[in-house]
């Protein structure tokens, strides 16, 4: 099968999949080619067809078993399932333009918090990257960001005032991004961050603890992003399964996004 030129392959197969799998080509559980057979038809590396497996993976569509291959999901289960997203996307599908800027870029000892979420030692050295998140120009977001050496290391030579964590590792090395373990609070933001964001200190920030994980659970990095509540706010949609037994049964979670700018300045 003939790919269009100017285009990532890899984009074009996970199109046609998903094209496949949407229009029921491909029945709940089925088996999809193996990679072998997916780079013959389309000519193209295993490696160029794993990456287009990993955004289908990535987006709910297929379930992949180790040596077995991958399978359709149940995209009825698949809509209870929350987008996992950096700030660029969000910027993006809240139409406005994302940029940062960089105020910290150094290799620390981590806190014991942060050795713990990230499954390391107290005494390891990881590096730690303070960003502050603008939209459109504005201060919305100040994020800290910690990350291990190994995937730090992939991030030098890198614009991180343009590119995200996300983009790099996943277009650059082919590691995906592909579970985040979220916790929100409140905050009250310390004079660092509330001078960065703008704000008085002691004012309250809505606060978002994220750890995210590549293949076999390995933590890729843990982030603290200190959002101002005037500029963002959570919107969550759940959904009725009516044929669950017994009807009482909780509603799945279908939704759960930022919804950026619906607040005057102050």
């Amino acid at each position: 099968m003939d790919l269009e030129p100017g285009r990532p392959r890899h984009e074009q197969i996970s199109d046609y999949l998903r094209e496949q799998i949407e229009s029921d080509a491909y029945a709940t559980d089925e088996k999809l080619p193996s990679e072998k057979e997916l780079g013959d038809l389309f000519d193209v590396s295993r490696v160029t067809v794993r990456r287009a497996l990993q955004t289908l993976e990535h987006e709910g569509y297929i379930y992949r078993r180790q040596g077995l291959g991958s399978f359709v999901q149940d995209r009825q289960a698949a809509q209870g399932l929350v987008r996992l997203t950096d700030f660029a996307q969000d910027m993006a599908q809240a139409g406005l333009e994302a940029s940062s800027e960089v105020l910290h870029h150094a290799s620390e000892s981590p806190p014991p918090a942060v050795a713990t979420q990230l499954g390391l030692g107290d005494e390891t050295t990881v590096m730690r990257l303070d960003r502050l998140r603008l939209g459109d120009g504005r201060p919305v977001a100040f994020d800290r960001t910690w990350l291990p050496m190994f995937y730090a290391q992939l991030l030098e030579d890198h614009d991180l005032s343009q590119e995200t964590i996300y983009g790099i590792l996943e277009q650059d090395y082919e590691i995906p991004v592909l579970r985040g373990r979220y916790r929100l609070t409140a905050a009250n933001a310390d004079e660092e961050i509330a001078e960065a964001l703008g704000v008085d200190a002691g004012r309250a920030v809505l606060l978002i603890e994220r750890l995210s994980l590549t293949q076999g659970d390995k933590p890729v990095y843990f982030q603290r992003r200190y959002y101002r509540n005037d500029r963002v706010a959570y919107e969550l949609e759940l959904a009725r399964d009516t044929n669950a037994r017994p009807p009482t049964q909780g509603m799945p979670l279908r939704d759960f996004e930022p919804v950026f700018d619906s607040f005057p300045d102050s």
